[in-house]
């Protein structure tokens, strides 16, 4: 019997101590990009910061926003455990049951946020901490059950680490860290509008009022192609205000040029349908487009 208990108390603290699992809670892939789009912003102000403070200041940023996903994974369980896409997640196969999400999440949260104003500047801590709660409370809790602008609101939370790594450096803000944020706040919508298109059927059986479904495919069709459009003037935006020069402007316009036709492809197809192959190119092209657009910064920085 008493071992018995000693195996079943084993048996938990290795559940609650599963490094792997909880990881995984705070969606690397999005950590991924929050980290690289957190460097650019910080490498290309022009106060300079010692390596140490700058790896310092984007691993916070980069836990901030793990536990900003930890606690989306913990609301959304009920919605995960119905989507293909979303099913082998920690909480759906039950290697972390839902109490443990939230506490790891909360602790995250509080963590990065106040060490983060201790080791930077109050302005980057109180960014990261509206970061996290826009992305709970507004995205995740708020809008994504109800409403198809979930993600053009929701987008915003995604747009703020460059603006952090950008505060890490000067302390203050101004125009150029801005420009960050529009690129990414327009260019989300497409990203996942494209993704809706052909995991519609995913969206359908959790409920989640997607675009696609709300005002159908030629609808999301043309938002696509309309939100790619709007990606010119951002793209422009930084060089008007001499934040960069033809360096980045020249390739980034190209980019942005062939994220267009894509979407006009998509758009132009037959009335009411999409081919899935289309759909699935502007998803992963505009994930290449975001990472190409952001090392422009870097090497018109550098040249």
């Amino acid at each position: 019997m008493n071992n018995s208990r000693l195996k079943n108390k084993t048996l938990s603290q290795e559940d609650l101590f599963n490094l792997s699992e909880l990881f995984k809670l705070m969606k690397p892939r999005v950590m991924s990009l929050v980290i690289f789009t957190c460097a650019v912003g910080l490498l290309t102000a022009p106060d300079m910061v010692s390596t140490k403070d700058a790896i310092i200041g984007i691993l916070l940023v980069s836990i901030g926003a793990g536990a900003a996903g930890a606690l989306n994974m913990w609301y959304e369980s009920d919605l995960d455990a119905l989507m293909t896409r979303t099913c082998l997640r920690p909480i759906p196969t039950g290697k972390i049951n839902r109490n443990q999400a939230f506490i790891f999440g909360v602790t995250l949260s509080v963590i990065s946020v106040v060490a983060l104003d201790y080791f930077t500047n109050r302005i980057s801590a109180l960014i990261l901490l509206l970061t996290i709660l826009f992305y709970v409370f507004v995205y995740t809790i708020w809008l994504k059950r109800r409403t198809p602008q979930n993600i053009v609101i929701g987008g915003a939370a995604g747009a703020f680490p460059p603006v952090i790594g950008w505060t890490i450096s000067t302390g203050s803000l101004s125009l150029e860290p801005i420009a960050f944020f529009l690129i990414i706040f327009f260019w989300t919508p497409s990203h996942f509008w494209a993704l809706s298109l052909y995991k519609s059927d995913d969206y359908k059986k959790a409920n989640i009022p997607m675009l696609p479904l709300t005002n159908g495919v030629e609808s999301t069709k043309l938002n696509i192609f309309i939100y790619s459009i709007l990606m010119l003037p951002v793209i422009i935006f930084p060089f008007l205000i001499n934040f960069v020069g033809l360096i980045f402007l020249l390739p980034a316009l190209l980019l942005t040029f062939y994220y267009n036709y894509l979407c006009y492809e998509l758009y132009k197809f037959k009335k009411n349908k999409f081919e899935s192959k289309k759909a699935k190119s502007i998803f992963g092209y505009s994930i290449l487009y975001l990472f190409l657009v952001f090392v422009l910064f870097l090497v018109d920085k550098i040249l």
